[in-house]
């Protein structure tokens, strides 16, 4: 039995950035869009400075060459500027695609080479890492572009840093070139990839998640009708504020702080970097409405003394999303919301094959446990995992199955991978493997909440952040002292962290903790590195596997070369070594 949404909604056959402007040169309102939340007063962009500066990036593009379909990369945290190079690869007819700042050289030379990626904007602060990786893939020094937090003046073009170094006003065209500009409309949004988010599978390296105009379009109406169920939307979107600080990198960020609450009329205050204390002082200086953290944020905003004493009555929806958020966390961080907002404090689902978010919840609800209910136009079922059949009670655990108009077209030139992940029913309909278990409450319905429990897939979340634990075991087997080993995922201080596991080679006693924890950090982003410890044992478990000897006979084998790692085994034992941790402190 399929549950659907008990909403649906017209999604216009247009691109993101016709959906969020309205058009290329209508009037818009005066009112400011992104702003920098530490200097407010003097860096910030409004909704028309914002759209003319994304047009003069996508004149300054096609100027440079580049062409409907190229990728260009960026590599940056975030900034008031970020948005509009975003917009701007969009309005060239271009595909964005980002990478993580923390990246060392070949994780971004991965997604450079993955990606095909014709040109790269990076961060100053990130530049030796760009320039390292771009040797690596043989890209051209011409295509790279430094970026600094300079927002262009109506004439500031052409700058120039480092020497040898093009600064990325360079690819801003003048003003009136910018006011000229049209950009060209997809003839079907939903084969119009615009972005390639990169996703980390359990079986190796990120894949590219092809998202469309249509995906985009379709996360960004769904969010707003949903938005539009409170009998105060109106009055809500006026005084609304949102406060960003969760990376642009990052699918979440730009399904709402790019597209959806430009698209509303909200501004949203920027935040270069995370930092606990600004944050809340930042929610009570600009009367924040409505923001979105992770886990782990939330873990130390509740033990933190400066929340008790910050006034955090403006917000108005608060959201938790890209890791589990325990129950725990969750009731002691609405604890200390002020009495009319108990509860208040709620998780959705989502994934970068779904663009964003693929539940949410009702703004009249009055629970918050679960993670909400299907957006429009969704759908979903729930499948035995020993049987594949499929389960029509509440309360009953299975493997969840998405269906909805923000799936994504498809993996980047991978189509194995995305026969994995998507199948097609009888009807046509396409649906998405999440690899997560879910069951619902209370019935078995259109409108039920859905609980996500655990996961089939073997995926760490690190503060939101995908990490494959298959990628770690290749760094760790890279190591001329390991035999084998495997990464599983450990709960630390409140949040998940990779904790492996390591088989000396023999000979190699000498191989300490420490050692393997600075080998794979040389290797890795922060987000990626062994916080959960290193644990040397003498075996990985595995599945035995049976090989074949002759027609009647077949013998079981169990080394590093053979046989599924049992992942859930070490999960279980990496559980329970850090309870037995905690409770000798």
């Amino acid at each position: 039995m399929v549950i659907e949404s008990r909403f649906s909604v017209g999604i216009p056959n247009c691109s993101i950035q016709k959906w969020i402007f309205g058009s290329c040169s209508d009037p818009l309102p005066d009112r400011k869009a992104w702003i920098d939340a530490d200097n407010p007063t003097t860096r910030y962009l409004t909704l028309s400075t914002g759209r003319l500066l994304a047009k003069r990036i996508a004149v300054g593009l096609r100027e440079h060459g580049v062409q409907p379909g190229d990728r260009v990369l960026v590599l940056t945290g975030n900034s008031v500027v970020f948005p509009a190079i975003i917009l701007g690869i969009w309005m060239t007819g271009g595909i964005f695609t980002a990478a993580n700042p923390s990246y060392v050289a070949r994780e971004l030379a991965y997604q450079l080479k993955d990606s095909g990626a014709r040109v790269m904007i990076a961060a100053s602060t990130s530049w030796d890492v760009a320039v390292q990786a771009a040797e690596m893939v043989a890209m051209e020094q011409g295509n790279m572009f430094v970026l600094d937090d300079t927002i262009p003046g109506l004439d500031e073009t052409g700058r120039v840093t480092v020497a040898g170094t093009q600064h990325w006003t360079k690819l801003v065209a003048s003003t009136g070139k910018g006011e000229a500009f049209v950009w060209d409309e997809p003839v079907d949004s939903k084969t119009a990839t615009c972005t390639l988010n990169y996703s980390s599978g359990t079986t190796g390296l990120p894949k590219g998640v092809e998202i469309t105009h249509y995906n985009h379009v379709a996360n960004g109406q769904g969010s707003v009708s949903v938005s539009k169920l409170h009998p105060d939307y109106v009055e809500q979107t006026r005084r609304g504020a949102a406060l960003c600080f969760l990376p642009m990198f990052h699918a979440f960020s730009q399904g709402y702080f790019v597209t959806i609450f430009p698209h509303e009329g909200i501004p949203v205050y920027v935040m270069s970097q995370f930092d606990l204390v600004k944050m809340l002082r930042h929610i009570e200086k600009f009367r924040i409405t409505k923001t979105f953290a992770v886990p782990p944020i939330l873990v130390g905003m509740s033990k933190h003394p400066l929340t008790k004493k910050t006034d955090l009555s403006s917000l108005e929806l608060f959201g938790s999303g890209a890791a589990p958020l325990g129950r725990e966390t969750q009731q002691a961080v609405n604890k200390l919301l002020p009495d009319s907002h108990i509860g208040m404090l709620k998780q959705g689902w989502g994934m970068s094959e779904l663009t964003c978010c693929a539940m949410a919840w009702d703004p009249r609800a009055t629970t918050c446990e679960g993670v909400g209910e299907l957006m429009p136009g969704g759908k979903a079922r729930i499948l035995d995992l020993e049987t594949g059949r499929e389960i029509l009670e509440p309360g009953v655990r299975g493997e969840l199955y998405v269906s909805a108009p923000t799936l994504m077209r498809r993996y980047w030139r991978n189509p194995e991978a995305t026969a994995q992940a998507i199948t097609m029913d009888a009807s046509g309909t396409r649906w998405l493997r999440t690899g997560d278990i879910a069951y619902v409450s209370p019935r078995y319905e259109s409108g039920a909440i859905f609980y996500i429990v655990d996961r089939v897939k073997e995926l760490i979340k690190v503060r939101g952040f995908q990490v494959s634990p298959t990628e770690l075991d290749a760094v760790l087997l890279e190591n001329q002292h390991v035999l084998d080993a495997a990464v599983v995922g450990a709960m630390k201080d409140g949040e998940e962290v990779p904790r492996a596991y390591v088989v000396r080679k023999p000979g190699s006693d000498v191989l300490t903790e420490t050692e393997v924890e600075a080998w794979v950090r040389e290797r890795v982003a922060p987000y990626k590195q062994l916080r959960g410890g290193v644990v040397f044992v003498d075996a990985i478990p595995k599945n035995p596997v049976r090989v074949p000897m002759t027609p009647w006979k077949t013998s079981e084998v169990n080394n590093r070369k053979t046989g599924k790692i049992l992942r859930k085994v070490l999960a279980e034992r990496a559980r329970r070594e850090m309870e037995d941790t905690r409770s000798k402190l």
